[in-house]
C-alpha cells in the first residue's frame, strides 16, 4: 500500500533504505525503496575508508542497505549516496523507522478492509493523520500508550476510530520496572493506620506510569514503579520515596529505603 508519506526526491543528508541493483568496478547502482525505486549511485569511494580490493565484500546485488544522501541533482533526478558516512545510530534509527512504517501500512490495510474504504478515502484518512503526526505509525503508538484520546482528537467516524484503537492494541509498549523496600515504623497507637494512609495516597496510575505499594511483613513494604524508561522511573521513584519519608518523619516515625534490582518488560497496549 502506498502511503502519503512517500516523497518525490530525497534531500541532501537524508538517510534512506536502498536495494542494490548492480555492482560495478566503480561502485553500485541502487534503487531507493521509499522513492518509487528511483536509481541512485554509491561510488566506491563512499563505501568504506581506505582502499577496497573487492566491492562485493561490502555490497552485493539484491542487498538492502542504509545509506546517506550526499548529492541531489533535482534537474536530472540523480542521487549520489554514501555508506561510510552513515553512523551506527543513524542506521539503527532508520531501520526502526522503516519497520514502523511497514507496521502502519499493515494496520491501515486492515482498517481499509474492515470499513470497506476506497483508495481515495484511505488517502484522505492518512492526510488527516499526517496533519497531526510526522508518521502514520505515531498515531497507533500514541493510542497504544494513551487509549482512545489521540484518535478522538482527529474527529474520525466511530467505526474507523474503533478500528484504529483495536489495531493499536497489537503494539507492545516497552516498560521498565524498578523496585524497592520501604522500612517504616511509627510507635504510636494509630501508627499502622497512619502508615497505611500515607502509602495508599502515594499509589497512582496515570500517563503510562504506575506506582504500587504492597505489604510484606512489619515493618517492610514493597514499592514498584512501572513506566516507559529508566529515567522517568528513577525520577518517579525518588519523588515518591521522598514524599513517604517526609510524611513519616513528620509523624516522628522511622524510615529506611532499600533499592532492589531493576528489569525491563513489555506490555501490549
Amino acid at each position: 500500500m502506498v502511503t502519503a508519506e512517500l516523497r518525490q526526491l530525497p534531500e541532501e543528508g537524508d538517510i534512506v533504505i536502498v536495494s542494490v541493483k548492480q555492482v560495478t568496478g566503480h561502485g553500485a547502482y541502487v534503487s531507493l525503496d521509499e522513492y518509487k525505486g528511483m536509481t541512485g549511485f554509491l561510488h566506491i569511494s563512499e563505501i568504506a575508508t581506505g582502499w577496497i580490493r573487492n566491492i562485493e565484500r561490502y555490497v552485493k546485488p539484491k542487498q538492502k542497505l542504509v545509506l546517506k544522501v550526499i548529492r541531489v541533482d533535482k534537474a536530472r533526478a540523480e542521487v549520489d549516496l554514501s555508506l561510510k558516512q552513515v553512523s551506527g545510530e543513524e542506521r539503527k534509527s532508520k531501520v526502526i523507522e522503516v519497520k514502523k512504517s511497514e507496521k502502519a501500512s499493515a494496520f491501515m490495510e486492515i482498517i481499509k478492509t474492515k470499513n470497506n474504504l476506497t483508495d481515495a478515502q484511505m488517502k484522505e484518512l492518512e492526510e488527516k493523520i499526517l496533519q497531526k503526526y510526522d508518521y502514520v505509525y505515531d498515531l497507533f503508538e500514541a493510542t497504544a500508550r494513551k487509549g482512545i484520546e489521540p484518535v478522538q482528537n482527529l474527529e474520525l467516524s466511530a467505526e474507523i476510530a474503533k478500528a484504529i484503537e483495536e489495531e493499536s492494541k497489537k503494539i507492545q509498549i516497552p516498560h521498565v520496572e524498578i523496585r524497592g523496600i520501604l522500612e517504616i515504623s511509627i510507635k504510636k497507637p494509630d501508627g499502622i493506620d497512619v502508615i497505611k494512609s500515607v502509602l495508599s495516597s502515594m499509589e497512582s496510575s496515570k500517563n503510562n506510569s504506575h506506582v504500587a505499594i504492597s505489604y510484606i511483613a512489619a515493618p517492610r513494604y514493597r514499592i514498584v514503579i512501572t513506566t516507559e524508561n529508566f529515567k522517568s522511573a528513577e525520577k518517579l521513584m525518588n519523588n515518591t520515596v521522598e514524599k513517604v519519608r517526609s510524611s513519616i518523619v513528620k509523624h516522628h516515625g522511622a524510615f529506611n529505603f532499600i533499592r532492589l534490582e531493576s528489569k525491563k518488560t513489555h506490555s501490549s497496549g
